[in-house]
C-alpha cells in the first residue's frame, strides 16, 4: 500500500509545464529559498572546473538525501558549493515544480557563469527531471542528467530527436520503484540496493562520477577532513517549508548518556527566512545535540547525531508541522510530560528486517512487521499511543505512508535518564525528554 500511495502522489509530476519567459535572473546566493549548497568547506585548492550539479530529492524527502554524495565529491577535491540540493514540496500536487527548478537552474548558471549545469533526480525527483527536460529551452541548459531510483521510461529525456545525455541508476532490490533499463541512455543496474540507497551508496557515487566526468573517482569513501564546519536547513517534515526564525542550540554531549556538557550551548544560531543556518565550527570525534526551537510555540526537536567526519553544508533539521498532510499524521501523536516521543532516522539506507539490526533501549525493532523490504523503513516513531503507560502494537496511523512506521511504546520521561538507539552496531544516546514540555527526540544515523 505504501508504494501505491507514493506513486499516486508522484504522478502529477509527470505532467508537462510551460517554460515561460522573463528577465535574466539574479545570481543565486547561498541561502536563497529552494536550494542549499554542500559547502562550506571550499578552499583555494578545490576543483572548480566541473559544471554545477543540481540534485532533486524524492517524495517526503529533503536535500540531505544528497549529503553523503556531496561529501564524497568534496573528498575527491571538488568545490562543495558547486553541488546544490533543490528543495521542493513533494506533497503539493498543484505547484509548478518544474518552473521553480528552472529558476534555480538559471540562477545557478548566473552564479557560476556556466552555460549549462548537470541535473540529478531521485524517485519522484526523477519524474520532475523528465518533466523539466521535456521543454527544449530547458533541456538546452542541462549537460548531463542522472535518473536515480525512478520510474522507467520508454524514451530518453529531452525533446524528441535531441535527448539529453542520461545515466539511469536502478536496482532490482528497490521494492518501491520497479526500475528497468531505458532505451537510448546509459543504464546501470546496481544489485541489492534499497530505494534510498540507490541515491546514497558508494556504488551509486562511483557510477555517477564516471558518467559525469568520464573518469574513476579517487575514492568512494567520505574522507575525514579538518577543520569541520556544518550548515544546513531547518524546515518542516514533508513539505519542506522553512522554519524561519527557529533557534538552533549546539550542545556537545556525553556519548554514553546524551547529557549536555557545560552550562551553555557551544553555539546559538537563528535560521533565516529560507530556513538556512550556519556555518558553525564543530569538533571531530564529538557527539552533539542540535536543539531546535521553532517560532510561535512550535514543537521543540532534539537531534542526536553521530560525530561529523568532514564539513557538511546539507545538515537538515526537520521540524514537526501542525498543518498539511504531514501535520495530520503528526497531530495524532500525543505529546505528554509523562512520556518521551522518539524517532530513529536512517540517513543513508533503509532498515530492512533480516539484513539490519535496529533497537531502542535494547529492544530489537527491525522486525518483519515494522521493517519489511516493502516498507523501506527510513524513520521509525516510538511513543505511548494510548497514553496508558503500556506498550502496544504497530500504530495504524502510519500504515499508509511510505518510508515511515511507528510502534506504541511507553518511554517514561526523565530528563536525567537515558534513551539508547542502535543501528547495525552503532549507538546513540539521549535524555528521556518530557514530550509536552520539550518536544521530540530524533536519532540520526548517517
Amino acid at each position: 500500500m505504501r508504494a501505491t500511495v507514493l506513486c499516486l502522489l508522484a504522478l502529477p509530476l509527470l505532467a508537462g509545464c510551460d517554460s515561460g519567459d522573463g528577465d535574466a535572473p539574479a545570481p543565486l546566493q547561498r541561502g536563497d529559498l529552494g536550494v542549499a549548497d554542500a559547502g562550506p568547506d571550499a578552499g583555494p585548492s578545490c576543483d572548480d572546473s566541473r559544471p554545477p550539479l543540481i540534485m532533486a530529492h524524492g517524495f517526503l524527502a529533503s536535500g540531505d538525501t544528497w549529503a553523503t554524495q556531496a561529501q564524497r565529491f568534496a573528498s575527491n577535491g571538488h568545490c562543495p558549493e558547486r553541488y546544490l540540493a533543490f528543495d521542493w514540496d513533494s506533497l503539493d500536487r498543484r505547484a509548478d515544480h518544474a518552473a521553480a527548478l528552472d529558476a534555480v537552474v538559471d540562477a545557478t548558471r548566473a552564479r557560476f557563469g556556466a552555460d549549462t549545469v548537470d541535473l540529478m533526480g531521485h524517485s519522484a525527483g526523477g519524474g520532475l527531471g523528465y518533466t523539466y527536460l521535456a521543454d527544449p529551452a530547458r533541456a538546452a541548459k542541462i549537460s548531463h542528467y542522472v535518473h536515480v531510483g525512478s520510474s522507467p521510461e520508454s524514451t530518453p529525456p529531452g525533446p524528441e530527436g535531441a535527448p539529453v545525455a542520461t545515466l539511469n541508476l536502478w536496482s532490482p532490490g528497490d521494492t518501491v520503484v520497479a526500475g528497468a533499463d531505458i532505451p537510448g541512455v546509459d543504464n546501470r543496474s546496481l544489485p541489492d540496493l534499497d530505494h534510498y540507497a540507490v541515491a546514497t551508496s558508494p556504488a551509486s557515487f562511483d557510477a555517477l562520477y564516471r558518467f559525469l566526468y568520464d573518469a574513476a573517482p579517487a575514492t568512494t569513501d567520505i574522507e575525514a577532513g579538518a577543520p569541520i564546519q556544518i550548515a544546513g536547513v531547518a524546515g518542516n517534515l514533508g513539505d519542506n517549508q522553512p522554519a524561519a526564525g527557529a533557534q538552533i542550540d549546539l550542545w556537545p554531549i556525553d556519548a554514553r548518556t546524551g547529557q549536555r556538557q557545560g552550562d551553555r550551548p557551544e553555539a546559538q544560531l537563528v535560521a533565516d527566512d529560507a530556513g538556512r543556518w550556519g556555518p558553525v565550527d564543530v569538533q571531530p570525534d564529538t557527539h552533539y545535540e542540535l536543539h531546535v526551537t521553532p517560532t510561535a510555540g512550535g514543537r521543540q526537536v532534539h537531534y542526536y547525531r553521530e560525530p561529523f567526519v568532514r564539513s557538511n553544508g546539507l545538515v537538515y533539521l526537520r521540524t514537526l508541522p501542525s498543518e498539511g498532510l504531514a501535520g495530520v499524521l503528526l497531530n495524532a501523536i500525543p505529546f505528554a510530560n509523562a512520556h518521551s516521543v522518539v524517532v530513529i532516522f536512517s540517513a543513508s539506507q533503509a532498515v530492512l528486517a533480516g539484513r539490519d539490526t535496529l533497537a531502542l533501549n535494547g529492544e530489537a525493532l527491525a522486525t518483519d512487521a515494522l521493517a519489511s523490504p516493502e516498507d523501506t523503513l527510513i524513520a521509525l516513531f516510538a511513543y505511548d499511543d494510548q497514553v496508558d503507560a503500556e506498550d502496544g502494537d504497530q500504530i495504524a496511523a502510519f500504515e499508509g505512508f511510505p518510508f515511515l512506521n511507528a510502534i506504541d511504546r511507553y518511554i517514561p520521561a526523565d530528563a536525567q535518564g537515558t534513551l539508547t538507539a542502535e543501528l547495525n552496531g552503532r549507538f546513540l544516546a539521549a535524555p528521556r525528554w518530557p514530550s509536552a514540555a520539550d518536544g521530540a527526540v530524533i536519532f540520526v544515523f548517517d
